[in-house]
């Protein structure tokens, strides 16, 4: 599979910048340590969600915050943002199957079909969940430590 940490990193950010815009300027280095993760990783995702549309990011006062609602961003906006799939799709196939063998001369035309409606699925199942899904099962499980 394709799909890279800077996906779950962009999920995170934007949870992040959603939970700390109240209580203060949310920047890329807030961010770092919420994530964890490499500070040039994290500007790099801000980047790709800022192109996507999805971040605004101003210098000084107000610091990221998001262009919409968590509730109107999608897992696949933010999987297109960073990771989106290039020709081959989700799935990459073995490059050198035998041709002289009976499985191996047909497995493509045999799983093609099948790979599709997976990644079709997938994509469908990443519209349907929001941002605001996510950052609200956040809110319970904080809830719950209480």
């Amino acid at each position: 599979m394709q799909i890279t940490n800077q996906f779950t990193i962009g999920v995170h950010i934007i949870c992040a910048i959603e939970y700390f815009k109240k209580e203060t300027i949310v920047t890329s280095s807030l961010l770092a340590s919420s994530t964890g993760a490499n500070p040039v990783t994290v500007r790099t995702v801000i980047s790709k969600l800022r192109e996507a549309g999805i971040l605004d990011i101003s210098q000084g006062k107000t610091g990221i915050g998001l262009m919409k609602s968590i509730d109107n961003i999608s897992l696949l906006d933010v999987f297109n943002a960073v990771d989106s799939l290039d020709e081959d799709g989700l799935f990459h196939f073995h490059s050198n199957p035998n041709l002289n063998c009976p499985i191996g001369k047909n497995i493509h035309k045999a799983m093609d079909d099948k790979l599709a409606k997976i990644q079709d699925s997938m994509k469908k199942q990443m519209e349907e969940i929001k941002i605001g899904n996510v950052y609200n099962d956040i809110l319970k499980e904080l809830k719950l430590e209480k």
